[in-house]
Formats: C-alpha cells, sequence, structure tokens
C-alpha cells in the first residue's frame, strides 16, 4: 500500500499551492498527495509542469479528486447537462496526463453534493450516468486515467451509498478503467460492517480515503482501523491509502463539508503536521500489520 493525504487538511478553498504540498507532505513521510481536479483546471501549464517535477524530486505520486457541480451533472435529465459533464472530463483528462496523474475520483459520475430540494429517480439517473461513464471511460483511457467512483453517505448524494451498489455500478459500466473508491467516513454511516464492505468490492477497489467518523485524523476517533486494515490485507489491497480530514472551520472547504466547529483544537500548521505524521505511523500499524 502506498500512503497519501489530501491538501485541503491545511486549507479552507479547493485550491492550494500544490508545489509547496509536494515538499510538506514528503517531508511528513507520505508517498502521495492528492489535490483538487478543480485546483489542477485553473493551473497554467508551467505550474502544472512545476507541480510534476516537485513530485518527482520528491518521490512521491499524485492522485486527484473531484465532486462534479450541479451544471455538469452527468446523471442529469437535461443533455446539455450531461454534456456539459462530458465537456468537464474532456477539460480535466488531458491536464491529468499532464500532471502525470493516471487515476482520479469523488462524484465525478453525478454531482455534489446533491441538493434535496430538486426531485429525483434513482433508476433513471442511474441509467443516465452509467452511459455518460461509458462515454467519459473511453475518453480517459486515451489519456491512461483510472476513473474511481465514490461511495458516499445518503446526505451527500442518493445515487451510489453503499460498497455493493458501488460493485453493482462499476460492473454496469462495464469498462477497465473505472473503479470503486471507499471512503470510511461515508462508511461509517452507511455500512454495517467495514472489514465486509472492504472484501465485498474485492479486486474493484481503487482507491481508499480514509478518515474518522469526527472527520479528524485517524486515531482521533472510534473508527474500527483493526477491522479495516484486516479487510485490505485480505483482498490484497496494494493501492493508496489517502487520508481525507478536515478539521477547519471556514471558507468554501468548511461549508461544503459542513465544518461548523473547530476540530484542530485551535492549531496551527505545526500542529496539524504533527498531528498527521502521527496518524500515518498509527495507520501503517494498522494496515501493514
Amino acid at each position: 500500500m502506498k500512503f497519501g493525504t489530501y491538501f485541503a487538511y491545511w486549507e479552507q478553498e479547493w485550491r492550494g499551492d500544490y508545489v509547496a504540498y509536494c515538499h510538506k507532505v514528503a517531508r511528513l513521510g507520505f508517498d502521495i498527495l492528492e489535490i483538487s481536479a478543480d485546483g489542477l483546471m485553473r493551473m497554467s501549464a508551467a505550474e502544472i509542469d512545476a507541480m510534476k517535477k516537485a513530485a518527482a524530486d520528491e518521490g512521491i505520486g499524485l492522485t486527484a479528486g473531484l465532486g462534479f457541480p450541479a451544471n455538469s451533472d452527468m446523471s442529469s435529465e437535461d443533455a446539455a447537462t450531461r454534456q456539459r459533464g462530458l465537456d468537464l472530463m474532456g477539460k480535466m483528462l488531458p491536464l491529468l496526463e499532464q500532471a502525470g496523474i493516471d487515476r482520479v475520483g469523488g462524484v465525478i459520475f453525478a454531482s455534489w453534493p446533491y441538493d434535496y430540494t430538486v426531485p429525483f429517480d434513482k433508476p433513471a439517473a442511474w441509467a443516465r450516468s452509467v452511459e455518460s461513464m461509458k462515454t467519459s471511460a473511453d475518453m480517459a483511457k486515451d489519456h491512461g486515467v483510472t476513473l474511481m467512483c465514490e461511495v458516499v453517505n445518503r446526505f451527500e448524494h442518493f445515487m451510489v451509498n453503499t460498497a455493493a451498489e458501488a460493485v453493482q455500478f462499476v460492473t454496469d459500466i462495464g469498462k477497465p478503467n473505472v473503479k470503486v473508491m471507499l471512503d470510511t467516513f461515508h462508511m461509517n454511516i452507511e455500512e454495517d460492517f467495514m472489514g465486509d464492505a472492504i472484501r465485498s468490492v474485492g479486486p474493484l477497489l481503487g482507491h481508499f480515503h480514509i478518515g474518522e467518523c469526527n472527520r479528524k485524523v485517524p486515531g482521533q476517533g472510534h473508527m474500527p482501523w483493526d477491522d479495516i486494515g484486516q479487510g485490505l490485507r485480505d483482498i490484497g489491497y496494494q493501492g493508496a491509502v489517502v487520508m481525507e480530514p478536515f478539521v477547519r472551520m471556514g471558507g468554501t472547504v468548511g461549508k461544503e463539508i459542513k465544518v461548523w466547529h473547530d476540530l484542530s483544537d485551535g492549531g496551527d500548521d505545526a500542529k496539524l503536521d504533527a498531528d498527521i505524521a502521527q496518524s500515518l505511523k498509527f495507520v501503517k500499524e494498522k494496515f501493514l500489520a
């Protein structure tokens, strides 16, 4: 397994100085930096090349995540909205390739977070999304990118809430470069047993996000990390394990993640660094046992 973290642990917006974060996460002992694909699409070619070089110099890998906006929802009943989703995918993929990023995950098959004031028909939305993702997968193949469909909890979206649903969804798409992405925060809400859910996905698991039930770094909550680690070992998972903690209020990140009170204990960047470095040691002990 390779261990990484999402840059937004330290940020209040979905963008940051990724060159600086390459150096930071390497210094903290991580193998991977996960960035926002939205941030990537706001970068110049020179900035992307600088990030790629910084990652290579530090010997770390890069992965990316994104939740598609409502106006680019590839499950929408509106054909123009679905096409905007495909257009967004088409804009993102060559930039991922330029950056040397071979996988992107998140709610890339619909929109995030879902606006529940809008009525929905789950089977119809599912079918439309499957067709959109087939097209997306063919586009992604040309750029050497794997698409990872994230399972999120019922409060954030209605379509794919469980590991079992994700397996069916990816099976319906039927493309080798479309995989399942699990996240312990969401699993804590939706799954009966973490290890069983992981085992049910098996070789379809392409990416794994970890964080506590309270959104803090692993080890600062009550997640069943022994069970989670055993599930990963049982399926022989050798992919990326990326922390996605959110502990700071404010900004777009705090608003969209719903961080309404300070989870950092007033921590500055130095404390956040120390907390996540200790968490990395904790996770390796649990997962590599």
